[in-house]
């Protein structure tokens, strides 16, 4: 008799991921084994959340889309949704080759981008050095909400001041001539985020076009009339995509 339980490898990345597992295990309960891969993750895992993830989890890279495979063909799986962080532009091709190498159904779990709304102020930038051009040539004291990667691309620009926010403290100095670097783990409310733009005197934020619920910091920028450089997303793979959870839940069924 042949085997009925098919197997779903989800890559991680937004809370998406870990909500996709929760109500897929629930949804298709014994007849889908769920397996959720950090692999996709932008910054270090907290191990303590690996508790709340439903079903398998596995930690830890692959070694490119050769890896991908490997596993894909190890653990007989199914069908793949890639539900990275729409800036983990690499891990997605990876996914995307391996998946078509293997000849494994995928689905992109991508959640929409923020619009902007009445009262914002934009300058929209290609990647992070185009950022760092439009923070030179604007800004005096700069709101880094870009997280870890690609610091780099500011380390040019004098005379401005920057705040850094990071989830855990920096291993290195960062490459930045006057800064700033505050810890704290979201989520983080308008409420804070007013109170962080005033106390620092920012006058530009400057984030990645990530999506999602976490626009606190957006609203507080409106609100305080602040500049914002928003770097748009890296081009994704080609492929089918949903937004939602549901539609993802859908898509399986």
């Amino acid at each position: 008799m042949a085997n009925s339980v098919r197997t779903l490898l989800i890559f991680d990345g937004t809370t998406e991921a870990a909500g996709l597992a929760r109500e897929a295990t629930e949804r298709f309960g014994g007849s889908l084994r769920v397996i959720t891969s950090l692999a996709g993750r932008l910054s270090g895992v907290d191990h303590g959340s690996l508790r709340r993830i439903a079903g398998e989890v596995r930690e830890g890279g692959f070694g490119g889309a050769a890896g991908i495979v490997d596993y894909l063909r190890e653990q007989n799986v199914d069908v793949v949704i890639d539900a990275t962080h729409p800036f983990a532009a690499a891990i997605s091709r990876h996914v995307h080759d391996a998946c078509a190498e293997a000849d494994v159904p995928r689905l992109m779990l991508l959640r929409p981008e923020w619009p902007e709304r009445p009262g914002d102020r934009w300058l929209e930038a290609a990647d992070m050095a185009d950022a760092a051009d439009l923070v030179a040539r604007h800004a005096r004291r700069a709101f880094l909400a870009t997280g870890p990667g690609r610091l780099d691309a500011f380390s040019g620009v004098r005379n401005v001041w920057f705040l850094v926010r990071a989830m855990a403290p920096p291993s290195m100095p960062l490459p930045l001539a006057e800064h700033r670097v505050i810890v704290e783990r979201p989520p983080f409310p308008v409420e804070h985020e007013q109170v962080l733009l005033r106390e620092h005197r920012i006058d530009t934020l400057v984030t990645k076009q990530s999506g999602g619920p976490t626009d606190a910091k957006l609203t507080a920028a409106r609100e305080a009339g602040l500049s914002v450089v928003m770097v748009r997303r890296p081009p994704l793979p080609p492929g089918d995509r949903v937004e939602t959870v549901d539609q993802a839940i859908e898509w399986l069924g």
